[in-house]
């Protein structure tokens, strides 16, 4: 009697903790990448304005490791896109209050950053110590990459 009772518990322990299928989280889509394509670079001394291509000029963070990946492929080397194809170690400071962030790339502030839910935007316009003068507004455009 005493075996029976155990292989009944074992069975039941052992087939409540299967899954059956209607797990709720199959159906849920996990974010993999997210890569910000580079949209516009305007500003400068010369006062440019330069629109760019999906796909042309990309950047991936990867905030484990705090390095930046760039994908440059610009073939017109008159054209400001930013930084070189490579990686780059980065990082944040927000200052006192919460409301700026900046990021700095290589030990070297790059400029205030600012993320909604579809853009970036990085302004060498604005800076921790404060305003300067002829830096660029690079504009990124984000896409997410998914996996079922």
């Amino acid at each position: 009697m005493k075996k029976i009772i155990l292989i009944t518990l074992l069975s039941f322990f052992s087939l409540t903790n299967c899954s059956l299928g209607n797990d709720t989280n199959e159906n849920q889509q996990e974010v993999v990448r997210v890569l910000w394509h580079l949209a516009n670079v305007s500003g400068g001394i010369n006062g440019v304005d330069n629109d760019f291509d999906i796909n042309v000029v990309v950047w991936e963070f990867n905030e484990i490791s705090k390095v930046l990946t760039v994908t440059n492929n610009n073939e017109t080397p008159s054209l400001e896109d930013g930084l070189d194809t490579g990686t780059y170690p980065y990082y944040i400071t927000e200052t006192g209050n919460g409301n700026e962030a900046f990021i700095s790339l290589n030990n070297n502030e790059f400029g205030e950053i600012i993320v909604t839910n579809n853009t970036l935007v990085i302004d060498q316009n604005e800076t921790s110590s404060g305003p300067a003068a002829d830096g660029y507004i690079y504009t990124f455009s984000k896409q997410i990459i998914v996996e079922n």
